[in-house]
């Protein structure tokens, strides 16, 4: 049994539940200072909010759309040392209205990298937790990037800043010629052009002359390495049975991303721990979609996996191939051998 190396995963990963103002709102209790939050109001069809410390705060990116790089003085305008603050726009902070924070710990606003062919702009990376937020510039040739993981990422999630252009998602388990789109309800689609038809090294990752590597465009990527007792990544199959697939992470999770990739339809899903305190997790938001929070078809979140509880093609269609990403609450067992007790 592998032991972590990471006893308190909230000093990486953490979820903060904030309720609106109005008014400049700081959101203390995260447990560190974020490098990359990702926020959506839970009551309200409002488009999702992801900022990052390397492109600076008040600049936003839109998981739900295909849209470029958007400056607001009122998004999210501060990381602070245990939190964040967040301005007056709507979609961030409208009053008596509910919120989700989800945050994850790199480096600061980071340095260029020149592992690769292409330098970075920055490179934002934190060798424990896995996590890197890269910025590039393209050159719509074949390319390499240096990430500072140290290890080799198993899901990347990249976006063009200066233009419209959807995201784009790497998964190990899909494979190298493949993506999926994380503004998009489509299935697993070849790109060999994407990530070069090439597998990330524990350096540098790859591209080549599809949309994240457009001559001049300007780029973000967020990279995942695997850490034991953390994250994980990878694929699983449903059994379309209310006793559904289990999917062994090692850890009680925080955070579960997961989508079908075997057929186009079914949007992504996003559960976590403060959202639903115990089993059934089953208040779910759509990262593809501006919809508020809704109660679809749930999981348990046990204390090392996660063991789906529904027949719904959201997560657990019988013979139906879906990737996952997921952060840990608490690991099944502690860098000293020592069962966590987790739930």
């Amino acid at each position: 049994m592998a032991y972590t190396a990471i006893d308190d995963a909230g000093i990486f990963f953490n979820t903060k539940l904030y309720t609106g103002t109005g008014a400049s709102n700081a959101q203390t209790g995260v447990g560190f200072q974020p490098d990359f939050t990702w926020i959506k109001n839970r009551d309200a069809a409002d488009f999702h909010v992801l900022t990052d410390a390397v492109r600076g705060v008040t600049n936003y990116l839109v998981s739900d759309t295909n849209a470029g790089e958007t400056t607001n003085a009122e998004s999210l305008t501060g990381f602070d040392s245990d939190g964040f603050t967040v301005g007056t726009m709507d979609e961030v902070n409208t009053s008596t209205e509910a919120f989700v924070a989800w945050n994850w710990k790199a480096n600061g606003a980071g340095a260029a990298n020149s592992d690769g062919s292409i330098t970075t702009t920055k490179t934002s990376a934190n060798t424990t937790s896995g996590v890197s937020v890269v910025t590039y510039t393209g050159t719509g040739a074949v390319a390499t990037i240096g990430h500072g993981l140290g290890a080799v990422p198993k899901m990347m999630i990249a976006k063009r800043l200066d233009t419209v252009n959807s995201w784009m998602v790497y998964n190990e388990a899909l494979g190298n010629a493949n993506e999926l789109y994380l503004n998009g309800t489509n299935g697993s689609s070849g790109a060999p052009n994407s990530w070069n038809s090439t597998t990330p090294t524990s350096s540098v990752w790859s591209v080549a002359t599809d949309a994240n590597n457009t001559s001049g465009g300007t780029f973000v990527t967020y990279l995942f390495a695997e850490k034991t007792g953390f994250s994980k990544f990878g694929k699983y199959t449903g059994n379309g049975n209310a006793d559904g697939t289990f999917v062994y992470t090692g850890f009680r999770p925080a955070f579960f991303l997961f989508k079908k990739t075997s057929a186009a339809g079914n949007n992504w899903g996003l559960f976590d721990n403060k959202r639903n305190t115990f089993n059934l997790v089953d208040t779910g938001l759509k990262p593809d979609a501006n919809e508020a929070e809704y109660t679809t078809n749930g999981c348990d979140f046990l204390s090392n996996g996660v063991k789906m509880r529904s027949t719904g093609g959201d997560n657990n269609t019988d013979g139906a191939t879906y990737i996952y990403m997921a952060f840990a609450e608490s690991p099944f067992v502690n860098s000293e051998g020592v069962p966590t007790n987790a739930r």
